[in-house]
């Protein structure tokens, strides 16, 4: 059974779809069959991936919102065993069209379960907020990866996340845990990069993961050109943490 993991901060541009898309397509060059379930209506992760979002016929709202199977909304991507349902900006909406529905918070978890045997790994990326699709990939995952970003304000909204983890967990998930917090773009020769990397190793103790992403200008450019850093730059110090990062996981299943 594959696993299904969301990668989830509330907080915006802490490195969320970067790993979201680096991370999948690293798993699939060890051998891993992976989907990526592009779950925020910016839609970076699908362009990300060179999909063309304007060309869609179906994706992640189709199949939450008009129940649309989500085998139609699978789509290849140019890394061999690399999947993706695509995201559409019309994915703002669907959080209040939601709210009428029965077992609203369950519906991402419908839509996932059945396709756990088809994969070694699921990855959900999440929008930044803590509303309700966010809620429904939580409720639908074995696990979560939060992004921390090293710098000043880091730690400010993770107890917020935290806490949405906690109440999920009591109430809709009991099984959710963390997978780990994966620091990034960290810098080794700012002091205050090495500060926050301290204080989230303290803080969170074993729950972080050895791999640590470096700021890497590479990694940055390659979403403007469709592909992961892997396809992009494989030389590159982004590609290699993310490919190390990949290890650890599959080491740590």
């Amino acid at each position: 059974m594959g696993k299904i993991i969301s990668l989830a901060n509330q907080k915006g541009g802490v490195g969320k779809t970067t790993t979201a898309i680096n991370l999948s397509a690293s798993l699939a060059s060890l051998g891993k069959k992976v989907l990526l379930v592009d779950a925020d209506p910016q839609a970076n992760a699908s362009s990300g991936l060179g999909i063309d979002i304007r060309s869609l016929e179906y994706t992640i709202y189709e199949c939450l919102i008009d129940g649309v199977s989500p085998e139609k909304a699978i789509l290849p991507t140019e890394v061999e065993g690399l999947y993706i349902i695509p995201s559409h900006i019309d994915l703002v909406g669907a959080e209040i069209e939601m709210l009428n529905m029965e077992n609203r918070e369950r519906c991402m978890q419908k839509l996932l379960t059945p396709l756990k045997s088809d994969y070694d790994y699921i990855f959900i990326d999440c929008s930044p907020s803590l509303g309700l699709i966010t809620v429904n990939a939580l409720t639908a995952s074995n696990s979560v990866i939060i992004p921390v970003q090293c710098e000043y304000f880091a730690l400010e909204g993770i107890s917020k996340l935290l806490n949405t983890i906690k109440i999920i967990k009591g109430k809709l998930n009991p099984a959710l845990e963390i997978e780990g917090f994966l620091l990034t773009m960290y810098d080794n020769r700012l002091r205050l990069a090495n500060q926050v990397y301290d204080e989230v190793k303290i803080h969170f103790e074993g729950m972080v993961f050895d791999t640590v992403i470096t700021r890497n200008v590479r990694l940055s450019e390659a979403p403007s050109h469709g592909k992961p850093a892997l396809l992009y730059d494989p030389e590159s110090k982004g590609a290699t943490n993310y490919i190390d990062l990949a290890n650890e996981l599959i080491k740590s299943h």
